[in-house]
Protein backbone atom coordinates (compact mmCIF):
# COMPACT_ATOMS: atom_id res chain seq x y z
CA UNK A 1 0.00 0.00 0.00
CA UNK A 2 1.29 3.48 -0.88
CA UNK A 3 0.62 6.63 1.09
CA UNK A 4 0.64 10.29 0.42
CA UNK A 5 -0.35 12.83 2.90
CA UNK A 6 -0.98 16.38 1.51
CA UNK A 7 -1.28 19.51 4.62
CA UNK A 8 -3.47 22.53 3.08
CA UNK A 9 -1.08 25.20 2.78
CA UNK A 10 -1.36 28.29 4.26
CA UNK A 11 -3.99 27.48 6.48
CA UNK A 12 -3.54 27.23 10.27
CA UNK A 13 -3.86 24.08 12.14
CA UNK A 14 -7.07 23.63 13.19
CA UNK A 15 -8.17 21.60 16.15
CA UNK A 16 -10.45 18.27 15.91
CA UNK A 17 -13.11 18.78 13.71
CA UNK A 18 -16.49 17.09 13.93
CA UNK A 19 -17.28 14.10 11.54
CA UNK A 20 -18.60 15.47 8.12
CA UNK A 21 -22.01 14.66 7.45
CA UNK A 22 -22.78 11.47 5.46
CA UNK A 23 -24.24 13.22 2.55
CA UNK A 24 -21.39 15.43 2.62
CA UNK A 25 -18.88 12.71 2.31
CA UNK A 26 -21.13 10.97 -0.91
CA UNK A 27 -20.58 14.23 -2.59
CA UNK A 28 -16.56 14.28 -1.81
CA UNK A 29 -16.50 10.50 -2.61
CA UNK A 30 -18.55 11.05 -6.28
CA UNK A 31 -16.04 14.22 -7.11
CA UNK A 32 -12.85 12.34 -5.93
CA UNK A 33 -14.32 9.13 -8.44
CA UNK A 34 -14.52 11.65 -11.90
CA UNK A 35 -10.83 12.65 -11.33
CA UNK A 36 -9.24 9.59 -10.32
CA UNK A 37 -11.06 7.14 -12.27
CA UNK A 38 -9.58 8.07 -15.46
CA UNK A 39 -5.92 8.39 -14.44
CA UNK A 40 -6.40 4.77 -13.29
CA UNK A 41 -8.02 3.66 -16.66
CA UNK A 42 -5.20 5.32 -18.49
CA UNK A 43 -2.74 3.61 -16.36
CA UNK A 44 -4.00 0.18 -17.53
CA UNK A 45 -5.90 -0.75 -14.40
CA UNK A 46 -9.20 -0.74 -12.77
CA UNK A 47 -10.53 1.06 -9.65
CA UNK A 48 -12.55 -0.98 -7.54
CA UNK A 49 -13.26 1.31 -5.03
CA UNK A 50 -12.74 4.49 -3.91
CA UNK A 51 -13.42 5.86 -0.28
CA UNK A 52 -13.29 8.71 1.92
CA UNK A 53 -13.53 9.32 5.73
CA UNK A 54 -12.53 11.23 8.68
CA UNK A 55 -9.53 10.28 10.59
CA UNK A 56 -9.07 13.31 13.40
CA UNK A 57 -8.58 16.45 11.87
CA UNK A 58 -7.99 15.56 8.39
CA UNK A 59 -9.52 12.81 5.64
CA UNK A 60 -8.20 9.85 4.55
CA UNK A 61 -8.82 8.92 0.43
CA UNK A 62 -8.65 5.19 -0.08
CA UNK A 63 -8.09 4.43 -3.62
CA UNK A 64 -8.51 0.36 -4.44
CA UNK A 65 -7.09 -0.87 -8.03
CA UNK A 66 -6.19 -4.01 -9.49
CA UNK A 67 -5.48 -5.00 -12.95
CA UNK A 68 -5.27 -8.66 -14.51
CA UNK A 69 -1.97 -10.44 -13.48
CA UNK A 70 -2.06 -8.64 -10.09
CA UNK A 71 0.08 -5.62 -8.73
CA UNK A 72 3.39 -5.63 -7.38
CA UNK A 73 4.80 -2.36 -5.12
CA UNK A 74 6.13 -0.17 -7.62
CA UNK A 75 3.33 -0.45 -9.49
CA UNK A 76 1.23 0.52 -6.72
CA UNK A 77 3.61 3.59 -5.94
CA UNK A 78 3.00 4.64 -9.20
CA UNK A 79 -0.62 4.48 -9.62
CA UNK A 80 -0.37 6.39 -5.92
CA UNK A 81 1.82 9.23 -7.95
CA UNK A 82 -0.46 9.66 -10.86
CA UNK A 83 -3.26 9.60 -8.67
CA UNK A 84 -1.48 12.67 -6.35
CA UNK A 85 -0.79 14.38 -9.47
CA UNK A 86 -4.23 14.58 -10.19
CA UNK A 87 -5.57 15.69 -7.41
CA UNK A 88 -2.95 18.26 -7.24
CA UNK A 89 -3.29 19.81 -10.60
CA UNK A 90 -7.31 20.04 -9.77
CA UNK A 91 -6.46 21.85 -6.35
CA UNK A 92 -4.36 24.21 -8.12
CA UNK A 93 -6.80 25.11 -10.10
CA UNK A 94 -8.73 26.22 -7.66
CA UNK A 95 -11.54 23.44 -7.16
CA UNK A 96 -11.11 22.08 -3.53
CA UNK A 97 -11.65 18.53 -3.69
CA UNK A 98 -11.23 17.54 -0.56
CA UNK A 99 -11.21 20.83 2.15
CA UNK A 100 -8.32 20.46 4.13
CA UNK A 101 -5.11 18.16 5.52
CA UNK A 102 -5.54 14.57 3.84
CA UNK A 103 -3.62 11.23 3.32
CA UNK A 104 -4.18 8.94 -0.07
CA UNK A 105 -3.82 5.24 0.43
CA UNK A 106 -3.46 3.47 -3.07
CA UNK A 107 -3.56 -0.50 -2.73
CA UNK A 108 -4.65 -3.45 -4.18
CA UNK A 109 -7.31 -6.01 -3.41
CA UNK A 110 -7.04 -7.90 -0.56
CA UNK A 111 -8.19 -11.37 -0.30
CA UNK A 112 -11.35 -10.44 1.77
CA UNK A 113 -13.18 -7.98 -0.82
CA UNK A 114 -15.95 -10.29 -2.17
CA UNK A 115 -15.94 -11.36 -6.13
CA UNK A 116 -18.56 -9.37 -7.57
CA UNK A 117 -17.97 -8.97 -11.30
CA UNK A 118 -16.95 -10.89 -13.85
CA UNK A 119 -12.88 -9.51 -13.96
CA UNK A 120 -12.59 -10.24 -10.27
CA UNK A 121 -13.25 -14.38 -10.62
CA UNK A 122 -11.35 -14.52 -13.85
CA UNK A 123 -8.33 -12.65 -12.27
CA UNK A 124 -9.15 -15.52 -9.49
CA UNK A 125 -8.75 -18.82 -11.57
CA UNK A 126 -7.39 -21.49 -9.49
CA UNK A 127 -8.32 -20.20 -6.30
CA UNK A 128 -10.69 -21.97 -3.73
CA UNK A 129 -14.18 -19.93 -2.86
CA UNK A 130 -17.24 -20.29 -1.42
CA UNK A 131 -20.20 -18.28 -3.32
CA UNK A 132 -23.86 -19.03 -1.16
CA UNK A 133 -23.97 -22.49 -0.13
CA UNK A 134 -21.18 -23.75 -2.66
CA UNK A 135 -17.53 -24.15 -2.19
CA UNK A 136 -15.15 -24.90 -5.16
CA UNK A 137 -12.45 -24.32 -7.18
CA UNK A 138 -12.36 -21.32 -9.91
CA UNK A 139 -11.16 -23.34 -12.94
CA UNK A 140 -12.77 -20.85 -15.64
CA UNK A 141 -14.52 -18.15 -16.29
CA UNK A 142 -16.70 -16.24 -19.67
CA UNK A 143 -18.93 -13.76 -20.50
CA UNK A 144 -21.48 -16.65 -19.71
CA UNK A 145 -20.32 -17.61 -16.17
CA UNK A 146 -17.62 -19.28 -13.81
CA UNK A 147 -16.83 -23.00 -13.77
CA UNK A 148 -16.33 -24.39 -10.85
CA UNK A 149 -14.52 -27.49 -9.85
CA UNK A 150 -16.72 -28.79 -6.52
CA UNK A 151 -15.14 -31.83 -4.71
CA UNK A 152 -14.23 -33.51 -8.60
CA UNK A 153 -17.23 -32.44 -10.42
CA UNK A 154 -17.66 -29.31 -12.60
CA UNK A 155 -20.17 -26.85 -11.85
CA UNK A 156 -21.42 -23.85 -14.04
CA UNK A 157 -22.95 -21.03 -12.48
CA UNK A 158 -24.32 -17.79 -14.68
CA UNK A 159 -22.46 -15.01 -13.91
CA UNK A 160 -26.55 -13.05 -13.48
CA UNK A 161 -27.34 -16.53 -10.49
CA UNK A 162 -23.59 -15.60 -8.60
CA UNK A 163 -23.86 -14.12 -5.41
CA UNK A 164 -20.68 -12.11 -4.09
CA UNK A 165 -17.76 -14.75 -3.99
CA UNK A 166 -15.29 -15.17 -1.24
CA UNK A 167 -11.65 -16.25 -1.68
CA UNK A 168 -10.77 -18.91 0.40
CA UNK A 169 -7.48 -18.96 2.62
CA UNK A 170 -5.34 -22.14 2.33
CA UNK A 171 -2.94 -23.33 4.18
CA UNK A 172 -2.01 -26.15 2.75
CA UNK A 173 -1.06 -23.67 0.18
CA UNK A 174 0.52 -21.35 1.85
CA UNK A 175 2.58 -24.15 2.78
CA UNK A 176 4.02 -25.29 0.08
CA UNK A 177 4.72 -21.56 -1.29
CA UNK A 178 6.22 -20.85 1.80
CA UNK A 179 8.62 -24.09 1.50
CA UNK A 180 8.94 -23.37 -2.31
CA UNK A 181 10.21 -19.75 -1.41
CA UNK A 182 12.67 -21.15 1.93
CA UNK A 183 14.38 -23.57 -0.77
CA UNK A 184 14.73 -20.83 -3.37
CA UNK A 185 15.83 -18.57 -0.97
CA UNK A 186 18.67 -21.16 0.36
CA UNK A 187 20.03 -21.58 -2.97
CA UNK A 188 20.05 -17.77 -3.58
CA UNK A 189 22.18 -17.72 -0.03
CA UNK A 190 24.79 -20.95 -1.74
CA UNK A 191 25.16 -18.73 -5.01
CA UNK A 192 25.69 -15.60 -2.55
CA UNK A 193 28.46 -17.56 -0.08
CA UNK A 194 30.24 -18.47 -3.54
CA UNK A 195 30.24 -15.03 -4.73
CA UNK A 196 31.93 -13.71 -1.41
CA UNK A 197 34.48 -16.16 -1.27
CA UNK A 198 35.74 -15.27 -4.45
CA UNK A 199 35.23 -11.58 -3.44
CA UNK A 200 37.43 -12.12 -0.82
CA UNK A 201 39.97 -14.07 -2.58
CA UNK A 202 40.27 -10.74 -5.10
CA UNK A 203 40.82 -8.69 -2.17
CA UNK A 204 43.64 -10.82 -0.95
CA UNK A 205 45.49 -10.69 -3.84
Amino acid sequence: MAQRSRAAGGRPAPGPRPAAPRGDLAARRARLRTVVEPVVQDAGYDLEDLTISRAGRRFVVRVVVDRDGGLDLDAVADVSRAVSAALDAVEESGDELVAGEYQLEVSSPGVDRPLTLPRHWRRNIGRLVKVGPITGRVVGVDDAGVMLDVAGERTAIAHDELGPGRVQVEFSRADEVADDELAEFADEDDEDDEDDEDGVEDEER
